[in-house]
């Protein structure tokens, strides 16, 4: 039978994006989530965020630094509807499962066994909802002995050794970004993308299970290949790189960073003749090849920064330019956001908030012809309540039969 249709609602976003007209119901906190549902909602679905009574996702009082907004809040929520609902209570419970029978994805990051026991566990939602994509995010999966164990983006950044490369040799650093967070939101949105794709040729709906450990063990790939068949783990090498020679930041007269990367013999001998102008060194046997310069890096540097100190940051970047050799400005995040490159692409948009209008970036993916000049609005907690539960009590109308597959 065709499943009853979930219209839009007039307002909450963009209309015309190729998710339009996609319900996406999520029982979300913190970042992983979050970020996967965030991108939904970018590519217009609509996003419905259940929210706790009163306090709403824990993410919104990280911080006050957005005009009194979270900055991880505004960064993870734009164009969503916040619904406070109370689902543990038998009547939240209930518009509960009435958002349920009309979602086409339902995300949950809550604890262990906290969907089984609010009645939206897969297993009972599959037999009621054949075509429903679930997405289930916890730290470290729904087996094994790690299961209910709680999952902080350091600790898991820790569990999957990231920590045991990043850093310097004395000190051992965590990304500076909630990464373990992020790629697991980022696997959850591709895989829900991924669902979606299959139930338009099979009618059915997936289970999608994305644990933290394993979407950050996904990016530890070198290093586990490196370790597990070259006896040792990649060095801790502060902004150098563990295995390419010069690759890092090198200091200027005055005062700046620039960040250089050589990958193959040729830059190396133009490095040598128009940076470093000092061109019989690329023959020294001792910089042969990479793992030559690698093995002596710290005579190739003590080389490298003789000249860079001598040059100003102007002057390091024409040599560099010159002979086309890959380099960076060691930016702050304030010279980020002026990031000339950005503002040529108009990458910033405009959009709403409780707090006023907010600039931000627009998603990275470009669709030419459908670059947004405004971006969805963050919500206010509990600002969709009224309307969300009002939609549920209008009857249904029906979809059009899909001809690729019978339900």
């Amino acid at each position: 039978m065709p499943e009853p249709h979930h219209p839009y609602s007039p307002g909450a976003g963009v209309e015309d994006g190729p998710l339009a007209g996609l319900v996406v119901l999520s029982l979300e906190q913190a970042v992983a989530a979050p970020f996967a549902t965030r991108q939904l909602a970018d590519l217009g679905a609509r996003v419905i965020k259940i929210e706790r009574p009163g306090t709403g996702d824990l993410a919104r009082g990280y911080d006050r630094t957005v005009r009194g907004m979270s900055s991880h809040f505004v960064w993870l929520n734009r164009g969503k509807e916040s619904v406070q609902l109370d689902v543990r209570s038998p009547e939240g419970n209930r518009r509960l499962h009435e958002l349920v029978d009309r979602a086409d994805v339902l995300v949950q990051n809550l604890a262990p066994g906290a969907a089984d026991r609010l009645g939206i566990g897969h297993t009972v939602l599959a037999a009621r909802h054949p075509r429903l994509i679930t997405c289930d995010i916890s730290g470290y999966g729904s087996t094994g002995e790690y299961r209910d164990r709680k999952a902080y983006d350091l600790l898991v950044q820790s569990e999957a050794g990231l920590l045991a490369i990043t850093g310097t040799p004395e000190t051992p650093s965590k990304v500076g970004l909630s990464i373990a967070d992020i790629c697991a939101g980022m696997y959850a949105y591709s895989g829900i993308l991924t669902a979606l794709l299959e139930r338009t040729r099979t009618g059915r709906g997936t289970r999608l299970e994305i644990s933290m450990l394993e979407a950050l063990g996904e990016w530890m790939g070198y290093a586990e290949y490196f370790t597990r068949y070259g006896g040792t783990p990649p060095a801790r090498t502060g902004a150098d790189h563990a295995t390419i020679a010069p690759y890092g930041p090198f200091p200027t007269r005055d005062g700046r960073i620039v960040m250089l990367g050589l990958q193959n013999a040729h830059e190396w001998t133009a490095f040598c003749e128009l940076v470093l102008r000092r061109p019989a060194l690329s023959a020294d046997a001792r910089f042969a090849g990479n793992a030559d310069r690698v093995r002596h890096r710290a005579e190739l540097d003590a080389l490298v920064r003789e000249t860079t100190l001598a040059l100003t940051e102007a002057e390091l970047l024409g040599r560099l330019d010159e002979a086309r050799i890959a380099h960076a400005r060691q930016r702050t995040v304030r010279e980020f956001g002026e990031h000339v490159q950005l503002r040529a692409r108009g990458r910033w948009a405009a959009f709403d908030s409780p707090v006023g209008e907010l600039s931000g970036l627009i998603p990275p993916v470009t669709v030419h012809g459908r670059t947004p000049d405004r971006l969805r609005p963050v919500p206010a907690l509990g600002e969709h309540t009224r309307t969300v539960l009002a939609w549920l009590d209008e009857p249904p109308t029906a979809l059009p039969e899909d001809p690729r597959h019978v339900h």
